[in-house]
């Protein structure tokens, strides 16, 4: 099916697509050629010479520690609800944000406060909800992660939750529920925080969605990986999109229609361009290209680099990466975007995502006859940690003042549900009681409930996380783990068991997501500068809803020094009352 596919829209006359947007994507305008070009950063209320984030530069400007405070605060609306959209042609019940699939782009300058009011409008049925600010510190406002049963009780039906957090980091990232695998059925957007460039570029393309697509609800998945009489296969998408949108070769259903329409992008001749890569999928290891094109990459998540070129860029799920893009002379030129889902790493049905540039003479319905870069699949890791060099300097202590191994494993549990675990045990969460509530409270030790996987490591400075990935029944599997409220170093990775060796041990790659190969390791270090429970867990949303997932309890003494809001309580409140007539269907992780 794939191969035929991609020979049709390879083949075809025009890409004249078949579906209007809004049938397609919403009120979401990403993927096509009106999408908004980004500024250099947003030019309310910045002060008439400089920058909004004043003196604060990219490479001296330590932002875990000294990071800028403009005293702006950007204020956002969003509405989660269901509706019927068809992204590929195939018409399926998915969480629209605003209306919009992807969700709208949230955006601030350097040192603004976010405040995001949230308002969980889902029915048919009504489910709880969260939002994640995915990468952001959240110093001093841990109760405004967005993940229940850890740092709030889910917002119930029909209310609403306000999130306020600073925008201490810059560059690219995403937003999305946390609740269960709602973001696998499109609760999810992209954020951009203007900051800094180590390198110039002319024109800012802005986000870049590359994320595997499944016709089956999420809750379908989730209830037949329950069922499964056996641990593998996993779930297998069943296509690939770009900004939301890629074709779907039909069969006879009356729900599905042909040529629903490629994104399309618009390069100018001669111009250097950003383009802000994200992965917000469900399982699959993205690897992404742009025919005839050099790739700079200048960040890796939150983390500018110093710049590198390739051809292909490897993201795991939840990594961003931002690339620079120098375009041809010609400005009738029109080239191929592509992103393969891995076929190594992932389980795609239809693997390839298409997207054609169009440079500004360009016929903007044309088939571009550019041809793809060869590469070969050797591995599941990401770039080499010699290639990913930090461009702000930091270098992890001497040695680690705590030294915690995390190892993982998989299994049939004791209700033949396949489970994921960390240690020997595979978390389940509480709405009723998230974590970080009770222990602003004083309750900081829970040995009466393994499942919550609460790992306390008190006021030590910093924490060295050794994880083990051993092959599984045979099968090397890979997991992106994602740290909340840190950006970790990654001291080294490869297959085996390691060797004790640090690469670039005076400025390690940072990044708060990092792959781990099926058979290997990967050792990740982190300052413990955050008083707050962090989530530690595997971004392929069926681990994490079968368990894949540990929590960091950071300076207990810290957290209940905190000024939690009232609107946490009230949250409670009101979950407790939805909870207690219309007992919720809880048959994952809760994550």
């Amino acid at each position: 099916m794939a191969g035929a596919l991609i020979t049709s829209i390879l083949q075809a006359s025009s890409l004249i697509p078949s579906l209007s947007q809004t049938i397609t994507n919403g009120l979401s305008l990403l993927g096509t050629l009106e999408a908004e070009v980004l500024p250099t950063f947003i030019t309310s209320q910045v002060p008439p010479t400089g920058f909004p984030w004043g003196d604060s530069t990219i490479g001296n400007t330590n932002p875990y520690t000294n990071a800028p405070c403009t005293g702006v605060t950007r204020s956002y609306d969003l509405t989660i609800s269901r509706s019927t959209i068809a992204p590929d042609g195939v018409a399926k019940s998915a969480f629209l944000i605003n209306g919009a699939f992807p969700g709208p782009l949230l955006s601030a300058n350097w040192g603004d406060t976010f405040q995001i009011t949230v308002h969980n409008n889902i029915t048919g049925p009504e489910e709880g909800t969260t939002l994640h600010w995915h990468g952001f510190l959240q110093k001093g406002t841990s109760f405004m992660d967005g993940v229940p049963a850890v740092s709030q009780c889910p917002i119930a039906p029909g209310k609403s939750y306000t999130y306020t957090f600073q925008a201490d980091l810059f560059g690219t990232s995403w937003y999305h529920s946390h609740y269960s695998a709602q973001y696998a059925d499109g609760a999810f957007g992209p954020m951009v925080v203007y900051g800094p460039s180590q390198l110039p570029y002319d024109i800012d393309i802005g986000p870049v969605m590359l994320s595997d697509y499944y016709h089956t609800n999420y809750w379908e998945i989730l209830e037949n990986r329950v069922e499964a009489a056996g641990l593998f296969p996993p779930p297998q998408s069943d296509n690939n999109l770009i900004n939301g949108k890629m074709n779907y070769a039909c069969d006879d259903s009356s729900n599905c229609t042909s040529n629903a329409g490629l994104a399309k992008f618009q390069f100018t001749s001669s111009k250097t361009h950003r383009l802000r890569l994200i992965n917000p999928s469900s399982d699959t290891v993205q690897r992404f290209s742009i025919d005839e094109h050099t790739l700079t990459v200048i960040a890796n998540d939150f983390v500018p680099v110093e710049p590198y070129n390739t051809t292909v860029v490897t993201l795991g799920v939840g990594q961003r990466t931002d690339i620079l893009v120098t375009a041809k002379s010609d400005p009738t030129t029109s080239v191929w975007m592509r992103s393969n889902a891995s076929v190594l790493c992932s389980h795609p049905n239809q693997p390839y995502a298409l997207a054609p540039i169009y440079y500004q003479n360009a016929d903007t319905t044309s088939v571009p006859k550019s041809a793809a870069f060869p590469y070969v699949e050797t591995s599941c890791a990401n770039d080499p940690l010699a290639t990913t060099v930090p461009y702000m300097p930091y270098t992890p202590p001497s040695s680690p003042a705590f030294t915690q191994a995390i190892n993982i494993s998989v299994g049939i549990n004791g209700t033949g549900f396949i489970s994921w675990y960390i240690n020997g045990e595979s978390f389940r969460g509480n709405y009723d009681n998230p974590i970080l509530l009770l222990a602003g409270t004083g309750n900081t030790s829970y040995p009466l409930d393994p499942q919550w996987s609460v790992y306390n490591f008190g006021t030590n400075s910093s924490i060295r996380l050794i994880v083990n990935n051993p092959i599984q029944n045979g099968i090397p599997v890979n997991h992106p783990f994602h740290l909340h409220g840190h950006n970790f170093w990654v001291l080294a990775d490869g297959l085996g068991e390691w060797d004790g060796v640090i690469t670039n041990p005076s400025n390690p790659q940072r990044r708060d997501t990092q792959l781990v190969q099926g058979g290997g390791y990967v050792v990740l270090e982190y300052m413990q500068d955050n008083p707050g429970v962090w989530p530690f867990h595997c971004h392929i949303v069926w681990h994490v809803s079968q368990g894949l997932y540990a929590q960091f309890m950071e300076n207990p003494q810290g957290i209940q020094n905190l000024n939690f809001p009232a609107e946490s309580a009230q949250t409670c409140r009101d979950w407790a009352t939805f909870a207690g007539h219309d007992v919720v269907d809880q048959i994952d992780s809760g994550l």
